[in-house]
């Protein structure tokens, strides 16, 4: 009989993201403040022959199988670690595709802790570090799923930061934006100041974040403008403490002062747009993980 081993890959949530500039190979340095979602990906490891199923709500969107992200942590790992044991990956995709929420990439990072398990290699092991920058820029910050600082391009991580709990509703307007696209509209250079003293309460965070926005917004919502449209409708609910975009788009997310308050802001949303996905959640280390 084979084993089975299980792995959420929580939603990534960027609280803030500064565009720091441009590099000569292309890619962009970005600072961000990262947290988690307990609103994830389901993905389950059986060790018997390799191969990939994927199931879940958002399974049509993925495209295909063959060139999805788990499969390519799978290879990344092979490349530098010899003989290790992966099997058929089972995912239950139920985070929105090209939706600034990482999902791809905590996918990628979940089936790289699944292989850590199936072949007792630890978390910290370098040459999963590296499997995890060669997949992706965002799955490096997957990989332990905590709140910190990602800057670079994704490969320079602080230390996990202590940060309180943070009531939210996630909004996805059903329409895939993709990142490259966000980029070709960018145009600014460099905004704001670096992100240094990060609070560890509630009240404190958020002015905090008001000081620290979002650099990719105004490009997002030049490709896809209902974008302005959600950001517009979460700021006009009761109880928000801040809305913003995360990552490139198109999701954005409102913080709320208590979890009843964010549930009752998110059917507010269903009632008032059903084509949107609206989901409440709370913000911070991904379930299962101690900060």
């Amino acid at each position: 009989m084979s084993a089975t081993l299980v792995e959420k890959a929580s939603a990534k949530i960027n609280l803030t993201l500064r565009v720091i500039g441009r590099r000569t190979d292309g890619y962009h340095e970005l600072e961000s403040l990262v947290v988690f979602a307990d609103i994830a990906d389901t993905l389950t490891l059986r060790t018997s022959q390799d191969g990939l199923e994927i199931t879940g709500p958002f399974a049509s969107k993925t495209g295909s199988a063959a060139d999805n992200l788990v499969f390519k942590a799978v290879a990344a790992v092979r490349g530098r670690i010899a003989d290790v044991k992966a099997g058929h990956f089972l995912l239950e995709k139920n985070v929105p595709v090209a939706a600034g929420l990482g999902g791809g990439s905590a996918d990628a990072a979940a089936a790289l802790r699944l292989i850590a398990r199936t072949n007792g290699l630890a978390l910290d092991d370098p040459r999963l570090f590296s499997a995890a920058h060669a997949v992706g820029a965002d799955v490096p910050v997957c990989l332990d799923p905590r709140p910190r600082i990602m800057r670079g391009i994704g490969e320079l991580l602080s230390d996990p930061l202590d940060l309180p709990a943070l009531p939210a509703v996630l909004v996805n307007p059903g329409v895939p934006l993709a990142t490259r696209d966000v980029f070709g509209k960018f145009r600014s250079g460099k905004h704001g100041s670096d992100i240094a003293g990060v609070p560890h309460d509630v009240d404190a965070l958020i002015e905090f974040l008001e000081q620290h926005g979002n650099d990719l917004t105004s490009a997002a919502s030049a490709c896809e403008p209902v974008i302005a449209e959600v950001l517009a409708a979460l700021r006009g609910l009761s109880g928000i403490k801040l809305a913003r975009m995360s990552g490139s788009g198109p999701t954005c997310f409102a913080l709320f002062g208590s979890r009843e308050e964010a549930a009752a802001a998110a059917q507010r949303l269903v009632k008032e747009h059903n084509n949107w996905w609206v989901k409440p959640t709370t913000l911070g280390s991904a379930p299962g993980i101690n900060s």
